[in-house]
Parts: C-alpha cells; sequence; structure tokens
C-alpha cells in the first residue's frame, strides 16, 4: 500500500529507532505492553482491548493526570503482521460508522503505523489522514509531533527494558 501524503491534510512522523520492527510490532499490538506507552507521560493508559483483525477493536482508555478519562474507540482497516497497522476511529468494531462524541480528538482520522527493518532496528513511520484541514490543524495544535515521538520514546525505552 502506498500512501500519497497531501501535507494540506496529514501528519507524518518519522524516524530510525533501535529496536527491531518485531519488537515495535508487539508493542503496539499486546495490550499488556501498549498500556505501558502508549500516552505521554505523566498521562496513563488504564485499559487497552485489541482484536487485531480487519474490522477488529482497538479500544484504549486514556487518563489526564487530574484523574480524567478519555475512551476511544476505533476499528482496524488492515494488519499486515510486523509491517503495517491501520485503523480508523470514524468506524466501530465490524465497520460500524461511529459518532464524533466516540472519540477524544475534534474530527475524525485514519492511522497507519509502517514498519521497515533498518540494520539492527527499525525505521518507524507515522501517518495520521484527516479529512479536511480544519481536522490536521487542530491535531496538530494537540501536539501530534510531540505526543506521537513522545510515546515513540516510550515505546522503545519500555522494549528494551523488558
Amino acid at each position: 500500500m502506498t500512501i500519497a501524503i497531501n501535507p494540506a491534510l496529514d501528519l507524518v512522523l518519522e524516524r530510525i529507532v533501535d529496536v527491531p520492527p518485531n519488537l515495535v510490532w508487539e508493542a503496539w499490538t499486546t495490550p499488556k505492553h501498549l498500556v505501558h506507552w502508549f500516552v505521554p507521560k505523566p498521562w496513563t493508559t488504564t485499559a487497552c482491548e485489541i482484536d487485531l483483525r480487519p474490522g477488529g477493536m482497538f479500544k484504549t482508555v486514556m487518563r489526564s493526570p487530574e484523574g480524567q478519562e478519555f475512551p476511544n474507540l476505533g476499528c482496524y482497516l488492515e494488519i499486515v503482521p510486523q509491517k503495517r497497522l491501520v485503523w480508523t476511529d470514524a468506524l466501530q468494531p465490524g465497520f460500524r460508522p461511529a459518532l464524533a462524541a466516540g472519540t477524544c480528538l475534534p474530527n475524525f482520522m485514519t492511522a497507519i503505523i509502517s514498519l521497515e527493518a533498518h540494520g539492527s532496528g527499525t525505521k518507524y513511520t507515522a501517518i495520521a489522514l484527516h479529512g479536511d484541514e480544519d481536522g490536521r490543524k487542530k491535531h496538530a495544535e494537540m501536539g501530534f509531533h510531540e505526543g506521537w515521538g513522545t510515546c515513540l520514546d516510550q515505546l522503545v525505552a519500555y522494549m528494551k527494558q523488558r
């Protein structure tokens, strides 16, 4: 799958990390691992459910330092083991259309995580596709690059220590 990036609509984070693709994949697809790194600290992920198949559920609950909880429910669109995860919050499990009130973002998005072997590490690409410029702008202002970058750092540190 090749994605045509539209800078007016999409956000991209690309980095080389020093853990192999199988460990990055495990971190993204195993709830007991994902809860350790999925949100920037001091936020926490208090729950995670994964049904790793097209149409399956990707559900997390994020908690702010003040104790406010933000549930997120999405649907996997594509799974290519060790290579790519694609999900959206515009659909609920079973490809059922979602209601806007069910997401913590102000607009729906589709997320793509791509992994490629790079020496002993991984070329990691995270893409957030948005339906309009306003959605992209709001997600960027919420701290997409800082937040997703911090989470990637936390993923790497967690997988190295376990």
